[in-house]
């Protein structure tokens, strides 16, 4: 395995075209010293997702990135992984959702999906994670990865207007809400990509 290295401070590519996680990494990363440019903006080409893992995919997407613009770039991938589904939507959450991105219908297949997986004795496994992976690649082919894992329970129907894509339905371990019903800043301080960017600032300032 090859030796972590440092990255100093300064422009590091977001390696997606998602505004809103542009957003995300310019508030995360502008107190380490860094600055986020997305490569939406930069005009480089989205790569087609073919791994079958989470840390597949993000290191797949960054190093898109990084080989495209010839400097550091940050990618994540991440998703719903149901116990009773072994392990989907997981890498296809997105994609459960449709091309018009419609998570009701997607949060519907999970419950249809689960409510076929009944047990012998009638019961349905709502046990789930939120999965984040955040994937740092530099030009010549480096990779840092770090996955967060949150923990919780499906609840069916969906609960709460705040939150995006799955969120509805998912109560996180020792919650009695939603992420959909919590207050988003208390999501954002122990969700699945807030666990991961702890491990990827702890890294930069390490």
């Amino acid at each position: 395995m090859s030796a972590s290295r440092k990255l100093p401070p300064g422009r590091l590519i977001a390696a997606t075209h998602n505004q809103g996680k542009v957003k995300e990494l310019r508030d995360l990363l502008g107190d380490a010293g860094f600055t986020a440019v997305s490569a939406g903006e930069l005009g480089l080409p989205e790569p087609e997702e073919t791994a079958d893992t989470f840390r597949g995919n993000a290191e797949l997407k960054a190093l898109a990135a990084a080989k495209a613009s010839g400097e550091p770039a940050l990618a994540d991938d991440s998703g719903l992984a149901c116990d009773g589904l072994s392990g989907a939507p997981g890498i296809y959450s997105a994609r459960w959702a449709g091309p018009d991105k419609d998570f009701r219908a997607a949060m519907q297949k999970v419950e249809d999906g689960l409510k076929s997986e009944t047990t012998s004795d009638g019961e349905v496994d709502k046990r789930a994670s939120f999965v984040c992976v955040l994937s740092l690649a530099w030009p010549d082919g480096h990779v840092e990865s770090f996955e967060g894992i949150l923990r919780g329970q499906l609840v069916f129907p969906p609960r709460g207007e705040r939150g995006f894509g799955y969120d509805p339905i998912f109560v996180p371990e020792g919650e009695t809400e939603t992420f959909g019903e919590m207050d988003p800043a208390k999501k954002h301080a122990m969700s699945h990509r807030a666990i991961a960017f702890a491990k990827f600032k702890a890294f930069l300032t390490g």
